[in-house]
């Protein structure tokens, strides 16, 4: 009987260069896996692999030498605990996220909720290529927003305060842009400069600063045999569904537009920017 190794590659089993051998992609959603599911892969690795794994840049995990004869035993032990093999191919791609404000004090948004969210809504949904979400919680940008196709990063929208300012300068301080000055005691913020980091936010000792959490979208990022870094083509979003609607229009655009074979960045540049701003700013305005 035949193999069907586009099937299987789409199932996230890439053949090795030894014969018959795969390399099993875990499916994994902002780089958190539970104890029940590292147990279940511990098993697979000694098991049927060679007793270790190998852990991807993309937060992925990956079993290499499994046999094509256990494929199906590996599958039912993984399983068991929980966990299940990836995609590969032209698809949608694990969604990677940092830990967000649920334990970095850096932290703008909360990065896992939204990376579940849109694991469940995209992930493995089939595109012309592949495609690549980021979420990162912060202008610190540990998940590097800008590579991915569509990169998200968390910020606050700042308003100063001046009947709750004591004129300490902990604000001046904390802001990497210059954004703040502090003149004959008085605090300025020159909001062109703000890159809403919400440092200045999470500094002041009488909460000075009014903030409103959001979403800093990039779109086109491409880190392969081609690097360039994703763009800005909307506002600062500060809700929920705005979020969401806009992350449909470029999925949705992608998939309308998209020849086969060619990732995002490309498309972009061959139909035009024009064209996917205006697909983001109807689902931006809602």
């Amino acid at each position: 009987m035949a193999v069907n190794y586009s099937e299987l590659k789409a199932g996230g089993f890439m053949r090795q260069k030894q014969k018959n051998c795969f390399s099993m992609r875990l499916a994994t959603t902002g780089g958190q896996v539970s104890a029940k599911e590292l147990a279940a892969i511990m098993e697979v690795a000694n098991t049927y692999g060679h007793g270790y794994i190998h852990l991807t840049s993309r937060q992925g995990i990956e079993i290499p030498f499994i046999q094509l004869k256990d494929i199906e035993a590996v599958k039912e032990t993984l399983a068991k605990g929980g966990a299940r093999n990836g995609v590969c191919g032209p698809r949608v791609r694990t969604i990677t996220a940092c830990q967000g404000n649920e334990t970095c004090p850096n932290g703008c948004i909360a990065t896992q909720p939204i990376a579940k969210e849109l694991a469940e809504r995209y992930f493995g949904k089939e595109l012309p290529h592949k495609f690549k979400f980021g979420v990162t919680g912060c202008q610190n940008n540990c998940l590097k927003a800008e590579e991915n196709d569509l990169g998200i990063k968390g910020g606050i929208q700042v308003t100063w305060k001046e009947e709750d300012c004591i004129s300490c300068g902990v604000c001046v301080k904390a802001c990497r842009k210059g954004a703040i000055t502090l003149e004959d005691g008085k605090i300025t913020v020159d909001y062109e400069k703000c890159n809403n980091c919400g440092r200045c936010f999470f500094a002041c000792p009488t909460s000075a600063y009014a903030g409103e959490q959001g979403y800093m979208l990039s779109f086109g990022g491409l880190f392969g045999n081609t690097i360039t870094k994703g763009e800005p083509m909307v506002p600062f979003i500060k809700d929920h569904d705005t979020l969401l609607r806009v992350c449909d229009a470029c999925i949705n655009w992608f998939k309308d537009n998209a020849k086969p074979s060619e990732r995002f960045y490309f498309t972009i540049q061959r139909v035009g920017k024009d064209s996917l701003k205006k697909a983001l700013k109807e689902a931006y305005n809602g």
